[in-house]
């Protein structure tokens, strides 16, 4: 949602995809597909140098392609690669037109990793929003993890495209989705679905409809459920709450206390890492915002 290196976890992990695949077993397939996407989600939210993610991530990202041509229909693996495509595709790409290409691919292996647990979900696209809404009253929490990769990389999609009316036209979908996501289990993920709730009621100031302290409770109850550990919500929380109702204190405060902290901590040091650079360029740019 860290790399060690990819010699560290590579051979033995592909040898048993091989041999999975040559004997037919879809569902040992289906298992080892999902074991290997795991461990390289965790290796690379796991790394401390976000430059080696920059550079290495994109061989794993082919390997996770690969594997989900030999198992089209493991829908572990497509979450997976949803992810770490949403993830590289918004944090790590500066080019706009390569960071479209990727969100882009993370929102169609999001879409396929429903379709393979929801059978209604291939049609998502072409419902329209009062169908797709109703359609999501449907699922329980056995859909919990796909509906979480198909929400984070339309979210990430819609970002990489926010110049485009058509792919924008489609955000009330995922913030229903992402509401879907809240109704079914709130704490899912260790506070993630609070920390985007957060940013969604603070992206617009109050006259526009904007919910500051509905986002401000999101954010607190997201550092809550992480204990503390994902300096990304403390940052998000400055950004998007403190700097929207103009609370230099709480801002310097939340920003100061993410620089000290330790960012290593396990499924979190890499961003963890990127969140202490950001809190130090908003330190250095709050004189002039406030």
């Amino acid at each position: 949602m860290h790399m060690k290196r990819i010699k560290s976890i590579f051979p033995m992990p592909a040898l048993l995809a091989l041999l999975a695949l040559q004997s037919g077993c879809a569902i040992v397939m289906d298992r080892v597909t999902g074991k290997i996407a795991g461990n390289l989600s965790s290796a690379i939210l796991n790394q401390e140098d976000p430059e080696t993610v920059r550079d290495g991530a994109p061989a794993y990202l082919l390997l996770m392609d690969s594997m989900i041509e030999g198992n089209p229909e493991s829908a572990s693996a497509l979450s997976s690669a949803a992810n770490l495509y949403a993830a590289y595709g918004a944090v790590f790409v500066e080019d706009p037109e390569r960071a479209k290409r990727l969100t882009r691919r993370a929102h169609e292996y999001g879409l396929r990793a429903m379709c393979v647990v929801h059978e209604p979900a291939c049609g998502w696209s072409e419902m329209d929003f009062a169908s797709f809404d109703a359609d999501l009253e449907t699922l329980t929490s056995d859909e919990l993890p796909e509906l979480y990769s198909f929400t984070v990389s339309s979210l990430a999609y819609t970002r990489a495209n926010s110049d485009d009316w058509g792919v924008l036209a489609e955000l009330p979908k995922v913030e229903s989705a992402l509401n879907r996501l809240y109704q079914l289990d709130s704490d899912y993920q260790s506070g993630a679905i609070h920390l985007y709730m957060g940013i969604l009621n603070t992206i617009r100031p109050p006259s526009l409809g904007g919910k500051p302290e509905v986002g401000r409770e999101h954010f607190e109850k997201a550092i809550e459920l992480s204990a503390g550990k994902d300096l990304s919500v403390k940052v998000e929380f400055a950004r998007s709450y403190a700097r929207l109702v103009y609370d230099r204190e709480l801002h310097d405060s939340l920003l100061k206390d993410v620089i000290e902290s330790d960012p290593v901590q396990p499924g979190l040091t890499l961003f963890n890492t990127l969140a202490q650079r950001q809190a130090e360029r908003l330190l250095e740019t709050a004189d002039d915002y406030f």
